[in-house]
């Protein structure tokens, strides 16, 4: 049974300093080297911000300090500092425009923003719309600007009372998408934090059979998510793992860092092991002929074969290489993860483990910790969460301590997700295997209702078209009938997008015929009335969010502006 105690996030903060004290706890490569804090470094910083938080800007206890930053050390220092002062700390999307964040800061009404050098600017700008907002605080060892403190000038003053608040305070909100006009700040708590640390020590315990003491770890999603806050962050440093950040949208930058620092492993969306895949299979396609049809047997007909991992990284050694060589695995979530991605690394000598969350509840769900990994399921429930499936629409509901406090000033809309029994409809459709695995099958509101009534899960859809060679990405949705016996009614769209390399060999015109008679003969899967009637091959990458998931309304807009 867990203790209060064990949910105390200063006392986290004090143990995890005082166990591992000179070990990296965080770190960047930067204009001048590697910056790297070790355990007690972050503490010791954490500490002096706090300070100056409190006994400088005279904070007080609830108030927000919002933070505008990409990943980086400062950030987790910045996090801890709030916590250690009795804030309430708030991450932004870094790519929200300024009506975006000026529509969140209006909600949650921060007096204090902690900002790196790139979007020192944006800040300025916003605290001359925002009222509450009194002080920016830089994390850069540069200054932009003299009258603005950076987190490297503060005083060298490290003494400071920790301000203890309830379980049930809110230590983080977190503002998911749909932004604009009323905002949606998920509260997460000190027991929702905590909780889900110690659900995730038990889950990663069996992936690291207990040998986690020098595992290197890699992060590059942005810190604003609470997939990465939790995770990447939280869990790994109650590991005393060493944490390095990279920038995904620089590859050179993300392979540079593990080549370095030995990284062996890492948490991230699926998109982006997806992208890992297309480029080593563009790599490969470049090769001399014979290197590629060595490379084909191998995959196809060796590592089949082949029971041991050691075994496999010396088959593939050039790609382990690449990756640093010291790579063992990655968990993915926060997106449908593609079963057929999951068998190329898991078959070149990687451990795959899919799991599944949301940030109402803070945010893993579950997750496969087991070697051999179902890698259509995503895992097994934490343990401190009840699940049931509604009987009439499958949609899984959850309850327990790790169930945000609610949305952020939005007594209504939370009402509207966590009912009176406290269980939490998280919008997935959802089943159990015997096994207890859990597989989620589609989205409530993605749903395509037919002229028939028939019922389409785009998810359904996407799963089989994504099995094609020639796609890159693929977003199935329901659009209006412009002409026909049947305009006004739904019909199934599919908006792909062809891989790069295809349009390295052929025109335009060609890679759409390649693309459309292959998908065409993959979608012969699934049953008639779900096969897409209208079929949209784009070359430009479909629009996301910044963990990377395919954003449907923007994708439908696009269409219907054709």
């Amino acid at each position: 049974m867990t203790k209060d105690a064990d949910l105390n996030v200063l006392k986290f903060i004090e143990k995890r300093t005082n166990e591992h004290k000179d070990k990296v706890a965080l770190g960047m490569r930067n204009e001048s080297g590697w910056l790297e804090y070790t355990y007690q470094g972050l503490g010791l910083m954490s500490r002096k911000i706090a300070a100056y938080l409190i006994n400088d800007l005279e904070i007080k206890r609830e108030e927000k300090v919002a933070i505008i930053s990409e990943s980086r050390v400062e950030f987790g220092a910045a996090f801890f500092a709030s916590v250690i002062a009795g804030a309430t700390f708030v991450p932004l999307d870094i790519k929200l425009t300024i009506h975006e964040l000026s529509s969140i800061m209006s909600n949650c009404e921060p007096s204090i923003v902690f900002v790196s050098k790139t979007y020192f600017k944006t800040a300025l700008k916003l605290k001359e719309e925002i009222g509450s907002i009194k002080h920016i605080i830089l994390l850069d060892n540069v200054l932009e600007d003299a009258q603005y403190k950076s987190v490297h000038s503060l005083p060298e003053n490290s003494q400071v009372k920790f301000r203890h608040r309830s379980l049930n305070s809110t230590c983080v909100i977190i503002y998911t998408s749909g932004t604009t006009g009323c905002p949606k700040g998920v509260q997460i708590t000190f027991k929702n934090l905590m909780t889900q640390v110690k659900d995730l020590k038990v889950a990663l315990n069996k992936i690291f059979g207990g040998k986690h003491q020098n595992i290197v770890a890699l992060s590059i999603l942005p810190m604003n998510h609470l997939f990465e806050l939790t995770v990447s962050f939280l869990t790994f440093l109650n590991f005393g793992l060493s944490v390095y950040y990279a920038n995904p949208l620089k590859p050179r930058e993300v392979i540079e860092t593990m080549k370095a620092r030995k990284v062996n492993f890492m948490c991230a969306v699926p998109a982006f092991y997806k992208m890992l895949k297309i480029q080593f299979e563009n790599a490969i396609s470049k090769k001399p002929k014979f290197v590629q049809t060595i490379f084909k047997f191998n995959y196809h007909v060796v590592a089949k074969l082949l029971p041991f991992k050691c075994v496999k990284k010396l088959v593939f050694k050039p790609f382990h290489d690449n990756l640093g060589g010291n790579f063992i695995g990655f968990i993915s979530g926060g997106a449908p993860f593609d079963p057929e991605v999951g068998k190329f690394f898991r078959r070149i000598g990687l451990d795959v483990y899919p799991g599944y969350g949301l940030s109402e509840a803070s945010p893993v769900v579950s997750v496969d910790y087991t070697k051999n990994a179902n890698l259509k399921s995503v895992g097994f429930m934490m343990d401190s969460l009840e699940a049931k499936i509604d009987p009439e629409t499958q949609e899984l509901l959850l309850r327990g301590p790790q169930v945000m406090k609610g949305y952020y000033l939005q007594e209504e809309m939370t009402k509207e997700v966590i009912d009176e029994d406290g269980w939490l409809h998280t919008g997935d459709m959802a089943k159990f295997d015997k096994t207890g695995r859990l597989f989620i099958t589609g989205r409530i509101k993605n749903m395509i209702v037919l002229p028939g009534g028939k019922k389409v899960f785009p998810e359904e859809v996407e799963a089989v078209i994504e099995t094609s060679e020639f796609i890159k990405e693929v977003c199935v949705l329901s659009t209006v009938r412009q002409s026909g016996e049947k305009k006004g009614t739904e019909e199934v769209t599919a908006v792909l997008v062809a891989k790069d390399s295809y349009y390295e060999q052929y025109d335009e015109k060609t890679v759409e015929a390649l693309v459309l008679e292959d998908v065409k003969k993959k979608i012969l899967r699934v049953t008639q009335y779900k096969r897409p009637t209208n079929i949209i091959v784009r070359r430009e990458e479909l629009p996301k969010t910044t963990t990377r998931k395919v954003k449907r309304r923007e994708v439908k807009e696009l269409i219907e502006a054709i």
